[in-house]
């Protein structure tokens, strides 16, 4: 059952690792010169875990002033949504000129266990500010961490990693900033590949995210298929890790 659990919940984990609570030394890079974000669009992923369908994330952008947020759900469907019922919900809020992540919050409902929990990064103070809920039992944990400069978060930084440059041979850095970590993420644009969906066939680039501890470096290997033109818009995703190959694939992407 848990790793049914890790299968479905594994988009906003897809690039970070749990890491010692070192400063924080490489800044968030801007978005590139001429890179817009969504005003709105709907992604949609089937999610499979190994050659079974496991269930479906869906993902929006929307443009609030000076801000993007970013909404996704993830629900298991079929055969695993009997064994282990998964109804999670996230959103971020993020600078659309630095890059620079505001707030994230989690809804999770994952079998038995239901957390709420918002992330907040006050900036002028150098720090985060992690309030949990245990929608079960009640308890409630509060948190309290420094962080240093500009940082994305775990749900934005597959997609503000679209804002980049990329080019073959060209590596990235990305500082997360997680509910108790900040880690830094190297995106590792290795190869250009063929991908097909049912939207079509597209030309891509494979990234593919390291850190140097976490589950990144010790479950296994994670790559993002991004297209290579102007938009980098990620119509594949995938994790190789010990218990089985987790791979989410774009079907749908609407303007609304």
């Amino acid at each position: 059952m848990k790793t049914r659990r890790k299968a479905v919940t594994l988009l906003c984990g897809l690039m970070v690792a749990a890491a010692s609570h070192a400063q924080q030394t490489v800044p968030l890079a801007p978005p590139r010169p001429g890179f817009i974000f969504p005003q709105k669009q709907t992604l949609t992923y089937t999610v499979d875990w190994r050659v079974f369908p496991a269930g479906t994330a869906v993902i929006h952008f929307e443009a609030a002033g000076d801000r993007e947020r970013i909404a996704a759900s993830a629900d298991t469907s079929g055969a695993i949504n009997l064994l282990f019922h998964v109804a999670d919900n996230f959103q971020s809020d993020f600078d659309r000129a630095r890059g620079c992540t505001y707030d994230f919050d989690k809804q999770t409902v994952e079998g038995r266990r239901q957390i709420n929990s918002t992330l907040r990064v006050d900036y002028p103070a150098s720090k985060s500010i992690l309030d949990e809920k245990n929608m079960v039992n009640g308890q409630s944990k509060h948190l309290e961490l420094p962080v240093y400069g500009c940082l994305t978060d775990l749900l934005t930084g597959v997609f503000y990693a679209s804002s980049q440059p990329m080019a073959l041979g060209h590596n990235f850095v990305l500082p997360v900033v997680d509910a108790m970590h900040t880690v830094l993420v190297t995106m590792k644009v290795e190869s250009r590949e063929e991908i097909r969906t049912t939207l079509g066939t597209f030309n891509t680039l494979r990234v593919q995210p390291t850190a140097d501890a976490g589950v990144v470096k010790n479950r296994g290997n994670i790559w993002v298929w991004y297209t290579d033109d102007e938009r980098h818009l990620p119509v594949q995703m995938r994790a190789r890790l010990f218990w089985g190959t987790i791979t989410f694939r774009l079907t749908g992407d609407e303007n609304k």
